[in-house]
């Protein structure tokens, strides 16, 4: 066995009603005056002002700001990051699913050090603490509240960044299953095989270690077994608390064992036709399963009873099994089978390929991967 290494260096709280320990951890962090960042749709239903209610307990006053997009850009990052200096806040509240988590990180940085979010591109180049931030996830998909990434789209290049620090981690993280139960059906369901691609990729992943398969298996376990129920009827709470916590796992999970290349394939389609991060990943994930089956047979069989309802023994079990399976899946979801049906034209299959080759996760894909490889693998699930 390899030497490895794993930190979980955050305080989370987990629970129905959650929510109302906001005002109280503010304080503990050194909280005065508090920066929202979260998405119009969170304002328009009232939960931005319900996370000010809980805030203003213990007095404490804040800002927000609500117009982070599904997949944020550059300039969104700026337009916050300059509302956020005019407020004088001195902590920001990350209230939302991916956009507004990986908004916060950026703008974080940029508050404390100035200059614009490329400047901290790659991994590494944040020089040092960030403005301190609390983690509240409004989707289970994610897990961003407890990874040390930020994405981001450059429109300019039809590129989504990635800014990788230690310094990105939120301070707090609070999981409140109430505040996934009002959660649309179809962003439900493409956040919820986003955080078991974020799974399944991290178990699979070349960098996996007994640690990231503890946490990658019981998330799969958890998301596996509740997906469907969850889509079915939000209020299920079991369900409910089932997918919060399977999305937390899978991004501790992924965050200390990469992915691979359903997220390397991914990220293009979103930055070039702004395609959903969770729906863009569903699509893809059975054309890159199929490609890596062989690669691990014993793990794609433990994958199969995370996700299956039917038992099976492991020697009656063939790799093909899992990806008929999860086929099924997104049939059941509603999730399309092909690129071509959320807008991908052929014309930029080439170029994507290009900025998917940039992305690391392709060196910790199971399967060794050339540049014909992902090209292949697009044209396969353009359809």
């Amino acid at each position: 066995m390899d030497g490895f290494s794993f930190s979980v260096p955050q305080n989370i709280i987990f629970g129905w009603g959650a929510m109302e320990k906001l005002s109280e951890n503010a304080e503990k962090i050194g909280g005065n005056k508090g920066f929202i960042i979260s998405g119009p749709h969170l304002k328009k239903i009232g939960m931005v002002d319900k996370c000010i209610e809980a805030l203003g307990k213990n007095g404490i006053i804040c800002e927000s700001f609500t117009d982070t997009e599904g997949n944020p850009s550059t300039d969104t990052v700026d337009k916050a990051t300059k509302k956020f200096l005019e407020s004088g806040a001195d902590f920001i509240i990350a209230f939302g699913g991916g956009s507004p988590l990986d908004t916060a990180k950026a703008v974080a940085v940029l508050g404390t050090y100035g200059g614009v979010i490329t400047d901290y591109e790659g991994v590494g180049k944040v020089p040092g603490q960030v403005v301190p931030m609390i983690a509240i996830p409004t989707t289970a998909g994610t897990g961003s509240e407890v990874t040390s990434f930020s994405v981001i789209t450059d429109h300019s290049r039809n590129y989504k960044l990635t800014v990788g620090s230690e310094y990105l981690l939120p301070k707090v993280t609070i999981l409140d299953p109430e505040l996934i139960t009002s959660v649309p059906e179809r962003v439900a369901a493409s956040c919820g095989v986003d955080a078991f691609v974020h799974a399944l990729e991290a178990y699979l992943s070349l960098a996996a270690s007994p640690f990231s398969d503890m946490m990658a298996l019981r998330a799969m376990e958890l998301i596996g077994k509740n997906l469907l129920e969850y889509i079915d009827n939000r209020k299920d709470k079991s369900a409910s608390e089932a997918m919060l916590m399977g999305s937390l796992f899978a991004g501790i999970a992924f965050s200390h064992a990469r992915l691979g290349n359903v997220h390397a394939m991914s990220h293009p389609v979103s930055a070039f036709f702004d395609v959903p991060h969770g729906l863009a990943n569903a699509i893809l994930l059975p054309t890159v399963v199929e490609y890596n089956e062989e690669t691990n047979p014993e793990k794609y069989y433990y994958i199969y009873c995370c996700l299956s309802r039917k038992p099976i023994l492991k020697e009656a079990f063939a790799p093909h099994m899992l990806v008929e399976e999860i086929r099924a899946m997104n049939s059941k979801l509603g999730i399309p089978d092909n690129l071509k049906s959320v807008g991908v034209t052929s014309d930029k299959l080439e170029t994507m390929t290009d900025d998917a080759m940039k992305s690391g996760n392709i060196k910790v894909n199971p399967r060794h991967t050339s540049r014909e490889d992902i090209l292949n693998l697009y044209k396969k699930a353009y359809g």
